[in-house]
């Protein structure tokens, strides 16, 4: 039986704060470069005092940050829990499936789009190496943002106060002799990324498997994704990680460019 519009209308208008919390998240989606909450209140016509209330609230759940020097909000990544991986955002897939298939026959290797929801990466999509040995995921399987190339890659370029949220709730377990198991040495990790634009896992979540991963990027510099590749360690040698990097780099630098423009 439906429920006749009026009675719908009627339980809107009793949950006001849930509206103007929609009003704002809607604001914030139109508008990647973020808001303050003067323009967000002067836009929306809602009382500052209301959406500070409704602003911390949603920042504590996680779906908004407030940057400490420019005071404006912007949503997060959080949303993307409530979404299926198979049906992830369109646009992203399509700037990034050009470049993709160009770093995997540049590299030969399993390249893979991946995304970070709360402390794990996700695979949003992958295409296999061309060798006769090949690693492979299946798409939405997730793993410790630490312990891998793609997640190290998102983190180091995510705002700090989001970087710093992500250290502190991350329970860190070793996985390998490689793995990195302290909130310090992470947080070193991630400041070499961000100089050098890439991420490599050396071994740190499979003995046997090495990954070299680079950010995908909104126009504000966030990492929003991350191209990774992934094979076995002897065809992801050492000395070839610098290399690899600038490759992976380039393709990841495309799809930035193709999803901003």
């Amino acid at each position: 039986m439906s429920v006749p519009d009026t009675k719908r209308k009627s339980e809107a208008a009793a949950s006001p704060s849930l509206q103007r919390g929609i009003a704002l998240l809607e604001h914030l989606a139109r508008h990647s470069h973020g808001c303050t909450l003067s323009a967000l209140s002067e836009e929306l016509t809602i009382p500052q005092a209301s959406l500070l209330r409704i602003g911390k609230a949603l920042e504590e759940l996680g779906y908004v940050t407030r940057d400490v020097t420019t005071k404006k909000y912007y949503l997060t990544n959080r949303f993307l829990q409530l979404i299926p991986p198979s049906v992830q955002d369109r646009p992203l897939m399509e700037c990034a499936i050009g470049p993709m298939r160009e770093l995997r026959d540049m590299t030969s290797e399993t390249t893979q789009l991946c995304c970070l929801i709360d402390r794990e990466i996700v695979i949003l999509e992958q295409m296999l190496a061309r060798h006769a040995f090949k690693y492979s995921a299946e798409i939405g399987a997730r793993a410790p943002c630490y312990s891998c190339a793609p997640g190290k890659a998102i983190a180091a370029f995510l705002p700090d106060n989001e970087r710093d949220d992500l250290v502190n709730r991350i329970h860190f377990k070793r996985f390998t002799p490689h793995t990195i198991t302290s909130r310090r040495a992470f947080l070193n990790e991630l400041d070499l990324i961000r100089q050098r634009g890439y991420a490599v896992d050396h071994e740190e979540g499979l003995v046997g498997i090495r990954c070299i991963a680079a950010p995908i990027l909104d126009r504000n510099g966030i990492g929003i994704a991350a191209f990774t590749i992934t094979g076995p360690a002897e065809r992801i040698p050492q000395d070839e990680y610098e290399s690899l990097g600038q490759v992976v780099r380039s393709r990841a630098d495309a799809a930035t460019v193709a999803y901003n423009r």
